[in-house]
């Protein structure tokens, strides 16, 4: 699939979305990929994510063995399910939990990722996969609980990079179907939120 058939399928599923948003990484932007409604359609998401698996396989920097894919919640499971399908392998995800009695600055409960109903083995070597990166925050999360397992991470599969290839994870390689930066503020800096407007927060 070209970059343009792709974004074709992110337009009409209705998961590229123009306005005011919040981003997971707190920063504004008047664009958002909105992943869950590509992934609403089953054989789009199998297609979708078959072709980026694909493309890691055939890169050869995922090595010969893959035991499973790991995924945060909730916005990678789906993601996570279908990479796992391509790669005939296990899916497991990490959730999150309240991470203890820290706060933000709102008295909002902080939250970080966990295995609550899964165990990684010593050993074993995951993909994590994600629908959309822009700083990286829960694939890293991810990949340190794997590595405190002591499992490893073979690469890093998302559906969109927000970050154009920024986002580094060390030298664990990512690969995506699509390398996009909409414009993002910081939110003291936002011209949207200046004008009046208020962000929502649609999720991902």
């Amino acid at each position: 699939m070209t970059e343009k058939q792709v974004l074709k399928q992110f337009e009409e599923t209705g998961a590229l979305l123009s306005g005011h948003f919040e981003l997971r990484s707190k920063l504004h932007s008047d664009r958002y990929f909105q992943c869950a409604n590509v992934l609403r359609y089953p054989r789009i998401a199998e297609k979708l994510c078959r072709e980026v698996t694909a493309r890691a396989v055939k890169s050869g920097k995922l090595g010969k063995r893959i035991d499973g894919v790991i995924s945060p919640a909730v916005g990678g499971i789906l993601v996570g399910h279908e990479v796992a399908r391509a790669l005939n392998v296990k899916c497991v995800f990490a959730e999150k939990v309240q991470d203890g009695d820290r706060k933000d600055a709102t008295g909002k409960p902080l939250t970080k990722l966990a295995m609550r109903r899964f165990a990684l083995k010593k050993g074993e070597r995951y993909v994590v996969a994600e629908d959309v990166v822009t700083k990286g925050g829960r694939v890293q999360e991810t990949i340190d609980l794997v590595k405190a397992a002591g499992a490893k991470v073979a690469g890093v599969v998302v559906l969109v990079d927000r970050s154009a290839g920024k986002v580094k994870f060390g030298r664990i390689p990512m690969f995506s179907l699509m390398q996009m930066t909409p414009v993002t503020w910081e939110p003291s800096e936002c011209p949207l939120c200046r004008a009046g407007g208020k962000p929502c927060h649609p999720g991902s």
